[in-house]
């Protein structure tokens, strides 16, 4: 199977629901994804094969939804992978970045025990909007003195404009407007 088939059996595993959360917007659902063996084969073997293109040695998933692909990555390279939480989720010391959503504002954290500078990054999320998250992550990064060489996302809502917010490279899978 060919990346243009994987990509097509992903794409059609992703939920669509519209009026969610609120009227006006159509929530994209990876959670079908996972739920469809094929899809979730097609997915792995893509972000896989583009992840090792890249020249880094930590992966790192946002909060919570990028838990489902970092690990699989890490495992995959054999590289470390962290997690990056909400404020008050993670023990031990840890550093902290606000970022801005579209309703107001969240602070991240990661841990910094095993981090150190110099060490070049993939991030990655489910989902790319606004921005606002991934921005946070890479500036929480930043601090630490680790390099974001990319942010991977499965899904990019391009018409919310994100990609252009950020200050590292975007490789997404699916995109809507």
């Amino acid at each position: 199977m060919d990346n243009v088939e994987k990509l097509k059996i992903i794409k059609n595993a992703v939920g669509t629901y519209p009026n969610f959360p609120k009227d006006g917007i159509t929530f994209r659902d990876i959670f079908g994804i996972f739920q469809n063996v094929t899809a979730l084969r097609a997915l792995k073997d893509l972000i896989i094969d583009h992840a090792s293109s890249l020249e880094i040695d930590v992966v790192v998933g946002l909060d919570s939804r990028g838990f489902l692909l970092g690990p699989i990555i890490s495992l995959e390279l054999g590289i470390p992978f962290f997690p990056i939480r909400k404020k008050g989720k993670l023990p031990g010391k840890v550093i902290q970045q606000s970022y801005t959503l579209e309703y107001g504002e969240d602070v991240f954290e990661i841990q910094t025990g095993n981090l150190s500078s110099g060490k070049k990054a993939l991030i990655v999320d489910d989902l790319l909007a606004t921005g606002g998250s991934m921005t946070g992550a890479i500036k929480l990064l930043e601090k630490t003195g680790v390099k974001v060489v990319e942010c991977l996302a499965v899904i990019e809502l391009t018409s919310l404009n994100g990609r252009s917010k950020l200050d590292a490279p975007v490789h997404s899978l699916i995109q809507y407007d």
